[in-house]
């Protein structure tokens, strides 16, 4: 079975990528090595320089993941920003932003950018588009799951399984497994 590093923080990331991946042959360990986080609009570039910096520093080959979410009434606001964004505002506060708008398009993007030392880093990209919910609901997943709705369920609603079957960050990791 093939291993990958996957150069995170987020226990919650792992977790996901784990129950991905390992249906297609490939187990995840998580390393917590940290690299500089490029302050860039574009999450392939992030994402990009994250690997490649991490395969470098470790000597083997990683992945990265950088994801967003992408909310069009707010001009695609939090974006690249998103995980900062969460720690200082939180759902609540992105719902207020919301409150009285009609249009509450969002799409959930991840980019997974993996790496070998001294090579440039191949980038596979992933999204689902739904809605930014009336209020958060479910207490599933992290992050923006309770107000991220596909299909009248937030992600938050949905069990991992269910999840995990359309997320954005599956159909990422499903490009780079094939890849």
């Amino acid at each position: 079975m093939r291993k990958i590093i996957f150069v995170t923080g987020n226990a919650h990331k792992v977790k996901e990528a784990s129950n991905i991946l390992l249906k297609l042959g490939i187990t995840v360990e998580q390393n917590n090595c940290g690299y500089p986080e490029l302050q860039e609009d574009e999450l392939e570039k992030i994402a990009a320089y994250g690997a490649e910096c991490a395969a470098d520093h470790l000597g083997g080959e990683v992945m990265v993941d950088d994801s967003g979410l992408f909310i069009r009434a707010l001009g695609g606001f939090p974006g690249p920003y998103s995980a900062y964004v969460f720690d200082t505002l939180g759902n609540e506060r992105i719902l207020k932003m919301m409150e009285g708008g009609t249009d509450r398009a969002a799409v959930f993007r991840c980019v997974i950018g993996y790496c070998r030392p001294g090579e440039k880093a191949l980038l596979f990209s992933g999204e689902v588009e739904g809605e930014i919910s009336l209020v958060g609901r479910g207490d599933a997943g992290f992050g923006y799951d309770p107000i991220f709705e596909v299909g009248g369920r937030t992600f938050g609603d949905m069990g991992d399984y269910e999840k995990n079957l359309l997320s954005h960050r599956y159909r990422a990791l499903l490009k780079f497994a094939r890849g």
